[in-house]
């Protein structure tokens, strides 16, 4: 049986400020009983989202450009980067290649994700 993605997970170093972030960019609930040390959203669910996402404190910080990051999708692509913005995203840059068009963002933490048009 091949694998199967279960979590995206994040480092941070505060988990519950950085899930409460994400919550608001997904418009999921974080789970109850998040704190610093770790958060999820959708760990408590029964089934109803595709992906759980985890945050983990972790002592060092980010010092490099992510090797793996989430990719969501919009179908108003300058409307859902403001709203990011506005939930604390940092823009990072803005790509047109292929017949696509992303925006990178950073999260509160300096973890990036693209926002591609559909």
């Amino acid at each position: 049986m091949p694998s199967t993605l279960y979590a995206v997970s994040l480092d941070a170093s505060d988990a519950k400020e950085l899930a409460a972030f994400w919550s608001g960019v997904l418009d999921r609930p974080v789970d109850d009983g998040g704190n610093a040390e770790f958060a999820a959203i959708g760990l408590a669910d029964d089934g109803g989202y595709p992906t759980q996402w985890m945050f983990h404190r972790v002592p060092e910080g980010k010092t490099a450009k992510n090797r793996f990051h989430p990719d969501l999708v919009t179908n108003d692509l300058d409307g859902e980067v403001k709203r990011l913005v506005d939930l604390g995203a940092v823009r990072q840059n803005e790509v047109e290649e292929g017949g696509y068009h992303w925006v990178t963002l950073a999260d509160p933490q300096g973890n990036e994700f693209d926002v591609i048009a559909v």
